[in-house]
């Protein structure tokens, strides 16, 4: 892609006031944004309709605020793994940072920290070094998603460790809700986040909690 060619992007970021100012930066770079939009939903609505030559977006986005944002450029990279993804945000969402810096074969594809940009010029390199296929990543990030490798229950809440932690002392669902004043429902839910975020894969139950306590005695 030529130095000097005008980009194509859609841009997805709930803040109005910053999704506005990007939008005045990017035009005034020469570049044209061809939809900038508030949500997850509406962005993989947008790339279908425009076909951006890139695409950036913030993570956390209604109707969550979770990761909305960085589930979406993992779903955009699998359904087009050519397509140039620029994640802008305030926050390392180890989660889907890892799957979505590993998409495609790992080229075009970025991770920027909105505090840790420190020049507008910056910013538009790395969109421009996506954009033609190479891979820009914070520090920052780089250095968490290599502590999450390291401990991996590092991404486990308190209340999801208190719930592993009893699981791996032998104890039912039922018995770990008794100790915790709280209901079978939410052990149920904590259980299966604990197994998402130790990217344990879909199989027989009882084997992914055995997997799952084996990683809580490891650490």
């Amino acid at each position: 892609m030529p130095a000097d060619r005008a980009l194509r992007l859609v841009l997805a970021e709930d803040s109005v006031l910053l999704r506005d100012g990007l939008v005045g930066l990017l035009t005034r770079f020469g570049h044209e944004v061809v939809a900038a939009v508030g949500d997850a939903e509406t962005l993989l609505a947008a790339v279908a309709e425009h076909e951006p030559d890139v695409v950036v977006t913030d993570v956390r986005m209604p109707p969550g605020f979770q990761d909305e944002g960085l589930q979406a450029a993992v779903k955009l990279r699998e359904e087009r793994p050519g397509l140039p993804v620029l994640v802008l945000s305030q926050y390392v969402q180890r989660a889907y940072a890892a799957e979505l810096l590993d998409s495609g074969d790992g080229t075009g594809v970025g991770y920027l920290l909105k505090d840790r940009v420190g020049q507008v010029e910056e910013f538009v390199d790395a969109l421009r070094e996506v954009a033609a296929g190479g891979t820009v990543v914070d520090p920052e990030v780089v250095r968490q998603l290599l502590r999450r490798r390291r401990d991996p229950l590092a991404r486990l809440s308190p209340r999801e460790r208190e719930v592993l932690a009893l699981m791996a002392e032998g104890k039912s669902n039922g018995a770990i809700a008794k100790a915790l004043v709280v209901s079978d429902a939410a052990v149920g839910k904590h259980i299966g986040s604990i197994l998402t975020k130790l990217d344990l894969p879909p199989a027989e139950e009882t084997h992914r909690r055995v997997l799952a306590v084996l990683a809580y005695l490891r650490s």
